[in-house]
């Protein structure tokens, strides 16, 4: 009898890249098809109703404050809870004569207060999204709301009818007085002369070699520094160092400035705290009238959105690309100055309830459901329900799909995107999270959520446990070092660092501080002795900073000042330091300092970007480590046609010690760790000439014979 045999139908490939190129994956496939069927949904909505990305996000372009040919300005805002609305400021004043008349009037005939701007005189018409909205006619052809006015919205609430006010959400220009109060008051800005930019963007660079920086520490004196110090000052140095990309962090305006710019109040508005307004003070000595000294002081923070515009406009001269550390994942929880119940609602820009608070931020989060809210760091938090709090990511891929995570903020980010994409081609765009998220950096079509790049945040993770739990570097394990360094998932392209900011924060220490402490006070002259734990620092910190750019990933950052070895640790002023500026500041003056230690490694650190410069390893493949010694300390690797050889031994110096490498012919050393001008010993020769040998070492086809100093790293050429 014949029998017949049913063959198992045969398996067709994943419609996604992703899963064709990572088959652990596939069980999870229903879900990135659900992720995109949502993506598409909401793009399809935005097509139909918008018109398109272009449209969508031009948002700023129709909402706020806007002037019009003709001088008319006209100004909306979305408020849905709100029952009315008016436009009210300095502009909406009663006449000074006026004034006795009206203070007896109740508010229900006068609509004012003591500030004496009219709640009548300039109402707004609402429509049927929740829109409100007003033009404020031209006099004779000019605004009839001066530059520089101070202005509000304010609102009657539902059943109540409680009036509110608050600072415009789309304002461009908010300032703060804290001799008067600590809320922001809104400003209409319309400068007569509008900036004029000088210079194009620079194209995208082929690796990002970024130095993350905040307007107000960098400056050694105790203060906040200013938009136009960063530009006359920093600016240079960051492009002499060798850096290509200018990452500004606390730009938008931000509540607390010791919340490092993620307490933001007004997402459209640069931060005006980096500028001065001079006044005049008296003194009780000198030489000035009355035998009274005069003298200008700052009065008032402000920084202007000119400022800023010229410090993006010197950087882009200089070759530099501009990025700004966005914050979406939630917002100050301010009312009176900031979105928290902007129309008197909780759920307005949102969640309601406890799923709009971070608990541990203490702010709101974004309800990226809505159509509205999408119209506008942080990506771990973004992306997961329980916002990183509390848990742990072990690497297993359910932790990266199903109840746990938060489809509407992972869909926003895509959305963002590709808008920005689109719009913008050159843009650059890098997650910080912390999970490990796959397809973070993937396109969007083949299945990722788009970004460029991500950061590696377990590098500097494990540099500081390494200082600060131990061993001591002579039992550092270099397989792991190594592992660490170069586990990222293929085909997503990661920035890696040495430390963060947040390593830098009160409670912890720079790495250069963990490396040297105490001795950082009294030993970095050239004038005083080279300690041991001095000169084992400066060599560590060379060696992990190196290592770290060459091994750990497709681009570099730092930290400004960390790349000279910055001390002590970061501060800002609060209640707990008596609001000192003390460790809120960065000490350029200590690498500037010709008799200081620090200029040594703020010259390695420049010799380092530029040999990359010329070599690009960032964007070379990932680097084939031929040996991890462990009892030599010795790590060899090939990357960019270039050969690192570290020895990381605290005492063993080795002669003739061979590494492999597939590359044969003539080497010559290109940089040294060991050189004078990095506060070396010079006992790496550069002038000799090294030749391979034809026999396979280490799983190289050739290997050459160097001499290798201990705490020391050599970079060759061939």
């Amino acid at each position: 009898m014949a029998s017949t045999t049913v063959q198992a139908p045969v398996k067709q490939p994943s419609k996604w890249e992703i899963v064709r190129e990572d088959p652990y994956l596939e069980p999870f496939e229903q879900s990135i098809q659900a992720r995109n069927d949502l993506y598409q949904s909401w793009l399809s909505k935005i097509n139909s109703t918008e018109s398109g990305f272009d449209s969508f996000s031009s948002g700023y372009k129709h909402f706020g404050f806007h002037v019009q040919p003709n001088g008319d300005i006209k100004y909306k805002e979305w408020a849905p809870n709100a029952v009315t609305a008016a436009l009210t400021g300095d502009f909406s004043k009663f006449p000074s004569f006026l004034s006795p008349i009206l203070a007896p009037l109740p508010l229900t005939l006068g609509e004012r207060t003591t500030d004496g701007w009219s709640r009548e005189s300039h109402p707004m018409k609402k429509n049927d999204f929740g829109v409100f909205e007003i033009t404020v006619s031209a006099i004779k052809g000019q605004p009839a709301i001066p530059h520089g006015s101070k202005v509000k919205i304010s609102m009657t609430l539902p059943e109540t009818g409680e009036r509110i006010e608050r600072v415009p959400a789309w304002i461009t220009r908010v300032t703060q007085d804290l001799t008067v109060s600590p809320i922001y008051d809104a400003v209409f800005w319309n400068p007569p002369q509008p900036y004029k930019f000088k210079n194009k963007r620079p194209s995208p660079p082929v690796a990002v070699k970024v130095y993350e920086a905040h307007v107000g520490i960098s400056t050694p004196e105790k203060r906040i520094g200013t938009y136009k110090e960063f530009t006359r000052d920093t600016i240079p140095r960051i492009a002499n160092l060798g850096y290509n990309t200018i990452q500004l962090m606390a730009i938008m305006e931000h509540a607390y400035y010791a919340s490092f710019g993620y307490q933001i109040t007004s997402f459209f508005a640069a931060s005006s705290r980096y500028g001065w307004w001079w006044g005049i003070a008296r003194g009780q000595a000198g030489q000035g009238k009355d035998n009274q000294l005069t003298t200008l002081f700052p009065l008032t923070l402000s920084g202007t959105p000119e400022d800023l515009m010229e410090l993006i406009d010197t950087a882009h001269g200089l070759g530099l690309t501009v990025l700004l550390d966005v914050v979406h994942s939630h917002a100050s929880i301010n009312g009176l100055d900031g979105l928290n119940h902007f129309d008197g609602s909780d759920h307005q820009y949102f969640h309601s309830g406890p799923k709009g608070k971070h608990e541990l931020w203490d702010s709101r989060l974004f309800n990226y459901g809505s159509h509205e809210v999408l119209r506008f760091d942080g990506v771990t938090s973004m992306m997961y329900k329980h916002h990183g709090i509390g848990t742990g990511f072990s690497g297993g891929y359910h932790e990266y799909f199903g109840e746990g995570v938060d489809e509407e903020a992972v869909v926003y980010l895509m959305l963002a995107n590709e808008m920005i994409h689109q719009l913008y081609p050159g843009s650059i765009t890098i997650a910080e999270d912390v999970s490990g998220m796959p397809a973070l950096c993937r396109p969007v079509p083949s299945g990722g959520l788009g970004f460029d790049y991500r950061l590696s945040m377990a590098v500097p993770d494990m540099w500081i446990k390494l200082l600060k739990e131990g061993p001591g570097d002579e039992e550092w394990d270099l397989g792991n070092i190594c592992h660490t360094l170069t586990n990222r998932r293929h085909g997503e392209k990661s920035i890696c660092y040495c430390e963060s900011h947040d390593q830098a924060l009160v409670g912890d220490k720079t790495l250069a501080f963990w490396l040297m402490d105490k001795e950082m006070y009294t030993n970095m002259s050239d004038l005083s002795e080279l300690t041991p734990v001095v000169e084992r620092g400066l060599a560590l910190h060379k060696i992990i900073r190196l290592l770290t750019h060459s091994l750990g990933g497709e681009g570099y950052l730092n930290f400004e000042g960390n790349e000279f070895g910055h001390p002590e640790w970061l501060d800002f002023p609060r209640a707990g330091n008596n609001d000192s500026y003390q460790y809120a500041r960065r000490q350029f003056n200590l690498p500037d300092d010709p008799l200081l230690r620090y200029k040594y490694l703020n010259n390695f650190d420049a010799a380092m970007n530029k040999l990359e410069d010329q070599y690009k390893w960032l964007s070379s493949p990932q680097a084939y480590i031929s040996l991890k010694n462990e009892s030599d300390k010795i790590i060899v690797f090939e990357r960019g046609n270039l050969l690192f050889v570290f020895n990381m031994h605290p005492t063993k110096s080795y002669t003739d010690y061979r590494v492999g490498t597939d590359w044969g012919g003539e080497y010559y050393v290109v940089l040294s760790s060991d050189d004078p001008e990095f506060a070396g010993h010079s006992r790496i020769d550069k002038s000799v000439r090294h030749f391979t040998t034809n026999l396979e070492w280490n799983g190289r086809k050739n290997f050459l014979q160097l001499y290798v100093p201990n705490r020391t790293v050599q970079v060759l050429a061939h």
